[in-house]
This record gives C-alpha cells, structure tokens and sequence, in this order.
C-alpha cells in the first residue's frame, strides 16, 4: 500500500470557518456555491490546509519561513515560503511553487503529496445574516453585519506516502515530473547528504530521498495536527471545534479514494448525512487487493448518533471481520501516527511492486 485516502467531516454550528471575498459592503459572507438552484456552504481546501499547516507549526514543527516580494503599488506581489523541502516539513508535505529572478535559478516547484478536497456541505444550507453595532465613544453607531451557517461539510483527501521525502530532479533540458527539486534554487541540498538522504530511481525519474526515519517522522506529525486541529475565521464571535466529527482512512495501492460515496449527504434534500455500510462493502469488494484492513473511522462520540446507529448494525460483518474498526478521531490519529513512527507501515513508503 502507497497512499492513505480518507473522507474528513467538520461540524459546524452557528460559525463562519471561512470568509468569502465581500462586495464593497459592510456585510461580511461566508463561501458558499449554488449547485441545482440550491446553495451550499463550503471551507475552501486552501483554507483547511492553511489550518492544517499552522496546527503543526503550533506543535513544535518548524516552519518554513515566508517571504513577500514586490512591495510597490501596480507591481505584481506574491508571497512564498522559503521553498526548501528538505529543511521543513511543511514544504515538503504542502507543496509550492517558486521563481528566482535569477534566470539561472529558474522555477523550484513541489506538487503536494497532501491533497484535500473542498469542504462542502453534505445538504443545502442557507447562511444568516447578523449584524453587529459599534456604538462604544462615538455619536453615530456603525452597523456592520456577517453571514454564519450550520452544515456538516465533506472532502476526500489523499496522501502519497512514497514521495514525503522524496523528489525528483530534473532531467536533460530540465525536463521531470512536476515535484522537482532543483539543486540550484532550492535550499538544503548540501544538508540532505548531511541527514543520510541518497540518490534513487523514483517512478522513472532520478530523485533524492530522505532517510526512513524522517519520512516516518514528518507523516507522524501531519496526523498528530490533524487530531488537534484548530483554525477558522471570527473564532471571537463564532468559536467552533475543528476537529474532524467524523474520518475515514485506509491504505490503499493506487491513488483511488474509494470512500466518495460512503460518507456523504442523502439523496434527496435535507437528508443530511450519510455513512453508507452497503456502499462501503461494495467498494472494498470492488478494490480486493488494493487495500489493506481495516478501515479506520473516528467518530466523535454524540455526533450524529442515529446515523452511527445504523451504521454499526448495518456493518456489524465487516466490524466482526476487522475489515472496520471506530475509535474516537483524536484516539485513531494518535495510534496510527505511533505505528508509523515505530516503523510498523514502512511497506506504505514504498510503491507496491506490480
């Protein structure tokens, strides 16, 4: 097994995660889309992974450091981290892309081994909007008003665990795939020798890689944030437990994320959510042999508890069989990062041989 896919539910109640862009207004949206007529809340994937990404900063992992150019008005501004994956975690794990004004320096870029779906609400939702007064030491009080929402949002996620660590170099005529690591532009090559990285042939491409351990470390740690994740907008008037309600995850050989359909909204409207056990065994029959036992889910405990209900008699064989197994979110994160870090998954780091 080479990937760890998942499906990740975020509860929200009466908050507002993530601002839309506003209309020369005082009113503050949320993101939303309008999908058959009927609207939809969402937390945008940059969003979480932004959350994601300073959770693990909160937790001792160090960040790469952030670097904004182009300061004049007119000019064209961008910000980059400092672009070294062998120096942090988070460059390697999130990916990013930049250019040196040095043409010699050329472009460093490194797709995200971690991808992340939108979060998007399991049923329609229609946001409320509420205002505020600022009336403290001023004649005239100032209206100004927000949307917040209830949903249950949804998104698949994806983890290539083989490339954490690892990237390809370019080739003749700085032809490679696009996580190459330019030893011109990029920063820490000379200290990757120093960690013991080494030179390999990675899915037909020249590549360096770091040692084992760290690749088990850096996995470890991204699972540890995501079981105390916090983030989100206006967390002073509309606080809310980031903290995923609901996670699936099991290893799989190939890059399909086989969970779609199990975690998701009924279908008709205002079904709200569903754990589909029919669903699940389907595709687990339909994927023998490109997945290993058993499918993780954390489930918080109060949450959606009728919904739990069902899907625990109507699972009971696979729970049996230990094809399934629920915990607590934070409980299941913690293990699995334990595992990987005590080197029980290092087949995962590798691509099944075929």
């Amino acid at each position: 097994m080479s990937y760890l896919a998942g499906k990740i539910v975020l509860s929200v109640v009466a908050g507002a995660p993530n601002n839309g862009k506003g209309q020369q207004t005082t009113e503050t949206p949320v993101k939303k889309t309008v999908i058959r007529g009927k609207t939809y809340p969402y937390v945008s994937a940059q969003a979480f992974r932004r959350w994601w990404r300073d959770t693990m900063a909160a937790s001792g992992a160090e960040p790469s450091p952030v670097v904004r150019v182009g300061k004049a008005e007119g000019k064209a501004q961008k910000a980059t981290t400092q672009g070294a994956p062998i120096l942090y975690a988070d460059d390697d794990l999130f990916g990013y892309m930049k250019t040196s004004k040095d043409k010699e320096g050329g472009t460093t870029v490194r797709d995200s081994p971690l991808m992340v779906g939108t979060f998007l609400s399991v049923e329609p939702g229609y946001p409320t909007s509420d205002f505020g007064v600022m009336a403290r030491g001023v004649e005239n009080p100032v209206l100004h008003s927000h949307e917040f929402y209830t949903a249950d949002l949804a998104a698949p996620f994806l983890l290539d665990l083989p490339r954490v660590g690892t990237f390809t170099l370019p080739g003749q005529n700085g032809s490679g795939r696009a996580n190459y690591l330019s030893e011109q532009a990029a920063l820490g090559v000379a200290a990757a020798a120093q960690m013991g990285a080494t030179t390999c042939v990675f899915r037909g491409q020249s590549a360096l890689r770091l040692p084992l351990p760290v690749r088990r470390e850096r996995v470890a740690v991204l699972l540890e944030a995501l079981a105390e994740l916090t983030g989100g907008a206006k967390k002073a008037l509309h606080y809310g437990d980031r903290v995923p309600a609901l996670i699936a995850m099991l290893p799989m050989a190939g890059g399909v994320n086989p969970l779609g359909f199990v975690i998701d909204g009924g279908e008709e409207q205002y079904s709200g959510l569903q754990v589909r056990a029919q669903a699940l065994r389907d595709e687990l029959a339909a994927w023998d042999g490109e997945w290993e036992a058993p499918v993780r889910l954390g489930w918080r405990p109060g949450f959606r508890e009728q919904v739990r209900k069902e899907f625990e008699t109507d699972a009971a064989d696979l729970m049996d069989a230990g094809k399934v197994v629920i915990e607590h979110p934070r409980s299941m994160l913690l293990a699995l990062a334990g595992q990987i870090r005590d080197g029980r998954h290092d087949a995962w780091f590798d691509d099944p041989a075929r």
